[in-house]
Formats: structure tokens, C-alpha cells, sequence
């Protein structure tokens, strides 16, 4: 055996410097995933360092605290009690230091329970923290799943927070669709998990043999607007004190078609269900079949009664609660005579129980009009529970002489009450308006009501009235009213009310308004932002910036994303111009006017996101990435998107596209 003592060693040496010399080498620390969010109380992020032995910090604080959250050594974190948006750190136990960071937004968001919001029906959500102009552009937000469904979404999404299921808590997105169908979706899971998924249509929901979604040739006009069938079109609304969801379906029953759509010979219904979120079963006595009828002498009427005619009539208009009450807004199938406007109420607690009955034009004659259309808006409800609903084209004759109840073209607050009146039962005509050009807009097809009624905060400048609303229609007046004194009718002038201008082509859809500003989006025109100013009480023109994308017909309906009226807002909306039958967009002259839709005729619906402050700057759309990576399915007419804790949810023919935050 060798004996190396007293021998030099110079190899070793080598080894000894080496190995000092990589210990310095700086190591790279990535967090994953970089960018995440998730609510208050229900949910913990799972934070995974690239390399071992780190020490985890939330907003410089080791291991977090109360106030910022807390994260376990294996990188486990748990939201605190309030929302915000937190940096997560990993830094190597072993010199030299390294760190490696991630973003994560806590909201507490509760739920997105309603059309556009809340009853103002502003569209804004006011707990967005995740989403931001610093995350939403091709590198960190984009299309992250979709999850099939049976038939085109013109609902909006709803979305729920925390909701338990078979034992579990679960973020939720609600689904209703036109093949009469609705879904609860896990609103996070990626690929697509869906809970459960109910026929609206069979025994268990209150159908009987033979029942189908209505096709769209035997109702209207056989415009096809609706195409190829009409089934759930108004949104839902969710009652979280309850647990339930409700919405109508719409159906027929052995039909012959003779040829002339609305003559066709059927049975149709539409019914109002109250199914639990949890299971989707039917609760407080649903369904109930919607039947209703009113005193009237009009062209509609048989032995002075003027009855709801379900083959006749759209549910096209969200649902809304208030008061313990379920309101269910109706108009037409594509104008086919003779038809109303009907709000219909139902106690929430038991929907076999109708609380009230409104007919819009229960007196005139050819047919009446006069729907709540809304182009899929809700009627809003104000503190105290008013509604407020516009109507479309239609008789109107409520300004003397004589004054006879009917009122197409015009603005409606209806007050709760005890008693009859000569529209209806339990519901009165507390304060309405009517533009003075209420006659060219009826025999011009120009609905004031293509538009619904947007509440603004309330006032405290005292330079004016403290409750104001404002609604824009087809002819593209922006209106701004006094709900407490509506100004009526005047034929001279709209000199009346607080203020009007000629605003963006017409709209069919709904405003938003976020921090005295209203946002419209036209058709065949640009997003516009109109300022409002708080010390005068009026909107400020021409309009503060708009975006240079024109939305074509049917327009968008905008809704608004913010960490609070303190910070910047982004603008979300959807340009649904190929969406399908009579959208008069597809390239080259190609006919869109016809039945079956040529392919041509439709394509995907298209997200946008702009700076809320100047809608010049775009941050993002779903059509920017590389090779289609963000495309949506096709789009349809009325659905805004759903912004929810960091995601958003857009309805289309064939499926539900969630976008968010890119992980990594």
C-alpha cells in the first residue's frame, strides 16, 4: 500500500478551489405559478419555489402575518381577512441570497348574482385586485379554458363565491343557455369541472312529454333573430341569502307550422323555476307556469280582459329580486302582433304566488307594442324598490286627451303598492318620461326601450336633483332624468327633464357608469366615454375619449373592473357583430339574411379590455395573441362579459370562455 504522506497533493487543491468557487455562482429562483387569485376565507394558493431550502415571506414579512396573509414553510398561502394584493417572496436559505417573487389578488368579491352587477345595473365590480393595466396584456392574461355547452349563451354568467357542493367549497359560474339547459361550472378548474346540468324541460323541472326549446320558426316573424332556438335569453338572478337561482325557460309542445311563424298551432309556456345552487333542484313550489291578464279594451283584448299569450311573447330581459319578489320582464318574437309589455311578479319564497301584474299598453288598438325589451338589460330597482323598466315601440296615449294607459317609447318607474290600477295589480306608475318625438320613434321601429335604464349614485352637490338615471335607445340620445320627477310628456321639447344630447349610434344593451363616467358602446360605433360632472349634475360633450374599434350592430354592453373608485378601472366588452342571422356584418356582401346562416355569416365573439380613463389605450384583446391562442367561440347578441376574481367569463354559442392570469 502507497503511502501519500508527506506527498504534495496539488490535485486536491484544484478540487477545493472549484468547489468554492460554484457555491458563489448566483443561483435563479422562479416562484410559480407568478401571477395567481382567489377570494377571502374559502381558498389557499399553493406556492412552489424552483429551488429547495427557501424561506417564504409575504410582503417582506417572514412567513406573513394577519394582515397580509400567512405562508407555510412549503409555500402554502392563506388569504387575511381583507382584500388587496400581495407579493410572495422565496429566498434561498444558502449564500449568496436569491429571491424569486409572485403576485397574488385577494378579493372579496361575494358573488356577481345579477344582470351587469347590481340593481343600479352599472356593471361594475369594485373587487378586482388581481386584474389590472399591469396584468392584462399577451404575456400575463389570456384564454385559460372553456367549458362546452348544449346551446348558445345569451344569458350573462353568474358567479358565485365559496358555495358548497357534495361537501366541498367551490368558486361557481352559472350557465343558462337556449336549448333550455343550465350548468353549474367550477369557475376556476382548468380543464373544465362541471357539478351538475339540468333539463329545464323534463319531469323533474316541471315538463311534460314532448316539451322542446322553441324553434325558432315558429314563433316571430322568421327573421330567425333568435336562431336556431329560444329557450333561456333573459339572465338569471341568484338569491344568496337562499341559495337559489332563478330563471325562465321558454317551450313548446306539438307544433304544426302552417306556414306563418306566429300562427304556427302549438302549445307554448314559459316557466319561472327557483333551483337550488347546491343541486340544481327545484325549491319554493317551482316551477310555476307564467300566466297573467290585465283589464284592457285594446285589439288584444277578448271580453275586456287582455291576456299573456306565451307563443307571442320574449323573455328577453334579466330577471330581478327585490322586495321578496321575482320580476320577469317580457316583449315580442320579432314584433309579430299582437303583443304587450309585461312586468310579471312572483313571491321569491313561493313562485306559485303571483304578487303583481304590469301591462304596458293594455287600451291600444293594431296590436299595442310597447315590450320591455332592454336589448337583455334588467329592470332596475332603487333603494327603496321602485322599478324601473323602458319600453319599445308601441302605442302611447297616456298624455292627454285622452289619457289611456298606454305607454310605448317611454320610461317607467313602477312603485309597489296594495290595489288595482288600469295597468295591472300592485304595481303603479310612480313618475314616467317619453321623448316629445315619441310618435316618429313608434312608426320609425326607432325603440326608445332598445336600451335599459341605468341608476346613477346618488347625488350631494344640491346643484340638482339627488337620484338621476339615464337611458340611451336606437336613436342614440343620451337621457338624463330626474327619477323623482320624471318630466313626463311635453311635445314642444325635451326641455323637462335635466339633460339630453345626441350621444353614439343606438344602443341595444346597457351603459356602465364608473366614477362619473358612462360608458356606451353603439352600434357601428366606437366605445364612448362621456364624463359626468358631479358639482353641475350633467354630462360634459362631445365625449371624452372613445376606442378607436367600432362595434358593430348589435353594439356592447360594457362592464367595469376596479380595486375600488380610489384606483384605475379597466373597460371590458364584446364585439358580438358575427353573431350570427341579420347581422348585416360578414365581409364581401355575403347574405347574412338568410336561414340556414351561411359560415360566413358568424365568427368568434371578440373580448376587449381599454383603460378606463381614455378608451384610446387598449390593453388587450382576444384576437392580439399568436395563432389564435385567446380565440373565443361565436359570439352572440346581448351577453356582457362577467369580471370575477381575476377571470373573466364570456358567453357564446357553444361554450363559456374563461380568460385570467397566465400562471407562469
Amino acid at each position: 500500500m502507497t503511502n501519500w504522506t508527506g506527498i504534495p497533493r496539488p490535485w486536491l487543491t484544484i478540487v477545493l478551489v472549484l468547489s468554492t468557487t460554484s457555491s458563489l455562482l448566483a443561483v435563479t429562483v422562479t416562484v410559480s405559478p407568478e401571477r395567481a387569485a382567489i377570494p377571502l376565507g374559502t381558498q389557499t394558493q399553493q406556492f412552489i419555489s424552483s429551488v429547495p431550502n427557501v424561506i417564504w415571506k409575504v410582503d417582506g414579512v417572514v412567513g406573513g402575518n394577519a394582515k397580509v396573509g400567512t405562508i407555510s414553510a412549503t409555500g402554502l398561502y392563506t388569504p387575511p381577512v381583507t382584500a388587496g394584493v400581495h407579493t410572495i417572496t422565496a429566498t434561498t436559505v444558502a449564500a449568496p441570497v436569491s429571491s424569486g417573487s409572485a403576485t397574488i389578488g385577494v378579493t372579496d368579491l361575494a358573488g356577481v348574482f345579477t344582470y351587469h352587477n347590481d340593481t343600479a345595473r352599472d356593471g361594475v365590480n369594485l373587487h378586482e385586485f388581481a386584474l389590472s393595466p399591469r396584468t392584462v396584456n399577451t404575456t400575463m392574461f389570456g384564454k385559460l379554458f372553456s367549458c362546452a355547452v348544449d346551446g348558445a349563451v345569451y344569458a350573462q354568467p353568474l358567479w358565485v363565491h365559496g358555495l358548497t357542493i357534495a361537501g366541498k367549497v367551490h368558486n361557481v359560474i352559472f350557465v343558462a343557455t337556449q336549448h333550455d339547459s343550465l350548468y353549474a361550472f367550477d369557475a376556476d378548474a382548468n380543464p373544465c369541472v362541471m357539478y351538475w346540468h339540468v333539463n329545464l324541460l323534463d319531469t323533474l323541472h316541471g315538463g311534460t312529454s314532448g316539451d322542446r326549446p322553441v324553434t325558432w320558426d315558429d314563433v316571430g316573424g322568421c327573421f330567425g333573430d333568435i336562431y336556431p332556438e329560444a329557450g333561456v335569453t333573459g339572465t338569471p338572478v341568484i338569491d344568496p341569502a337562499t341559495s337559489t337561482i332563478y330563471l325562465v325557460s321558454a317551450s313548446e309542445r306539438n307544433p304544426s307550422n302552417t306556414g306563418n311563424c306566429a300562427s304556427t298551432v302549438g302549445s307554448f309556456a314559459h316557466r319561472l323555476h327557483a333551483l337550488d345552487l347546491a343541486t340544481g333542484t327545484e325549491k319554493f313550489s317551482g316551477p310555476v307556469t307564467i300566466k297573467a291578464s290585465v283589464l284592457g279594451s285594446g285589439d288584444a283584448s277578448v271580453n275586456g280582459i287582455v291576456s299573456f299569450n306565451s307563443q307571442l311573447h320574449n323573455q328577453r330581459s334579466g330577471l330581478a329580486l327585490a322586495g321578496g319578489n321575482v320580476y320577469v320582464a317580457f316583449a315580442s318574437h320579432e314584433d309579430a302582433m299582437p303583443y304587450h309589455g309585461w312586468l310579471i311578479a312572483y313571491k321569491a319564497s313561493d313562485v306559485q304566488v303571483q304578487t303583481a301584474v304590469f301591462n304596458t299598453t293594455p287600451n291600444g288598438l293594431n296590436g299595442a307594442d310597447g315590450g320591455i325589451w332592454a336589448g337583455g338589460g334588467a329592470p332596475a330597482v332603487d333603494s327603496v324598490g321602485d322599478i324601473y323598466v323602458s319600453t319599445g315601440n308601441g302605442v302611447f296615449d297616456e298624455a292627454p286627451p285622452p289619457r289611456d294607459n298606454d305607454y310605448g317609447d317611454s320610461i317607467l318607474r313602477l312603485h309597489p303598492f296594495s290595489g288595482h290600477t288600469l295597468n295591472g295589480v300592485n304595481l303603479s306608475v310612480a313618475g314616467w318620461f317619453t321623448p316629445d318625438d315619441q310618435l316618429s320613434l313608434a312608426e320609425s321601429d326607432t325603440d326608445l326601450g332598445s336600451g335599459a335604464v341605468v341608476l346613477l349614485p346618488n347625488q350631494t352637490s344640491g346643484a340638482g336633483p339627488k337620484h338621476l338615471l339615464t337611458l340611451v335607445g336606437k336613436e342614440g340620445v343620451v337621457y338624463l332624468i330626474d327619477r323623482d320627477n320624471m318630466g313626463q310628456f311635453n311635445s314642444a321639447s325635451n326641455n323637462q327633464i335635466v339633460q339630453s344630447f345626441s350621444g353614439p349610434a343606438g344602443l341595444w344593451g346597457t351603459p356602465a357608469f364608473w366614477k362619473n363616467n358612462l360608458y356606451v358602446g353603439g352600434a357601428g360605433d366606437s366605445l364612448r366615454q362621456y364624463t359626468f360632472d358631479p358639482s353641475m349634475e350633467l354630462y360634459n360633450t362631445p365625449a371624452a375619449s372613445q376606442s378607436s374599434q367600432l362595434f358593430n350592430f348589435p353594439g356592447a354592453t360594457p362592464s367595469i373592473s376596479s380595486p375600488g373608485l380610489w384606483a384605475r378601472g379597466i373597460v371590458w366588452a364584446i364585439d358580438a357583430s358575427q353573431y350570427g342571422y341579420a347581422s348585416g356584418n360578414a365581409p364581401n356582401g355575403i347574405n347574412c339574411a338568410t336561414v340556414p346562416v351561411p359560415a360566413a355569416c358568424t365568427g368568434p365573439a371578440v373580448l376587449h379590455a381599454y383603460a378606463a380613463e381614455n378608451l384610446a389605450v387598449e390593453y388587450w384583446n382576444s384576437s392580439m395573441a399568436a395563432n389564435h391562442r385567446d380565440r373565443a367561440g361565436n359570439g352572440v347578441k346581448f351577453v356582457p362579459p362577467t369580471v370575477a376574481n381575476g377571470r373573466v367569463y364570456v358567453g357564446t354559442r357553444t361554450e363559456v370562455d374563461v380568460y385570467g392570469l397566465l400562471p407562469n
